[in-house]
């Protein structure tokens, strides 16, 4: 082989492989990245649009779910509210025959949809009254939230036990009826 011939075919190789690696810069390195992320969206669509079809067929389900918490919120009024809390205390107490000792009512403004009846209640019982007076405001409909919970013993054999509690009930506004 002549020098020319090589020197021609040199330049040619390397003027292909230097037309390979900017076709690869440019081309498909770009391309196969755009691939890749449209593939990721398509699942990530798809993912979605089953999501949405899933709560679509609960719609029914989830729209009397809230109706029937709606219900169980406190009356926008706040003695109204407040007698009511007191009420169903009152007959948690009698059930479990546990003596109450003090309901310390707060009421605090969360946002513009609703705001929160807070109250402190001390309590004193033996372990059955106090597992079933818990168990009644838990098992209750009432829009109520135990907060905290202190339990400590009035005797040494802790036989006879002080319950402390914070509960929160929720007060719906009007702006805060509507499922959203």
């Amino acid at each position: 082989m002549q020098i020319k011939n090589r020197q021609q075919l040199l330049i040619m190789g390397a003027v292909a492989i230097v037309g390979l690696f900017a076709a690869d810069k440019i081309l498909f390195t770009p391309l196969g990245r755009l691939w890749s992320e449209r593939s990721a969206q398509i699942t990530k669509l798809r993912k979605d649009v089953t999501a949405g079809d899933q709560l679509v067929k609960r719609a029914p389900g989830l729209t009397n779910h809230w109706a029937e918490m709606k219900n169980n919120t406190l009356p926008a009024t706040p003695s109204v509210a407040e007698q009511k809390v007191f009420k169903a205390f009152e007959k948690w107490s009698h059930d479990s025959k546990i003596s109450l000792t003090s309901i310390t009512p707060q009421w605090k403004k969360d946002s513009d949809e609703y705001s929160t009846l807070q109250c402190r209640v001390e309590a004193a019982g033996d372990i059955r009254a106090v597992t079933q007076f818990l168990y009644d405001i838990e098992k209750d409909p009432m829009a109520l939230r135990l907060e905290n919970l202190e339990i400590s013993s009035r005797d040494n054999e802790g036989l006879q036990l002080a319950v402390g509690l914070q509960v929160s009930g929720l007060v719906l506004t009007s702006g805060g009826t509507q499922m959203r």
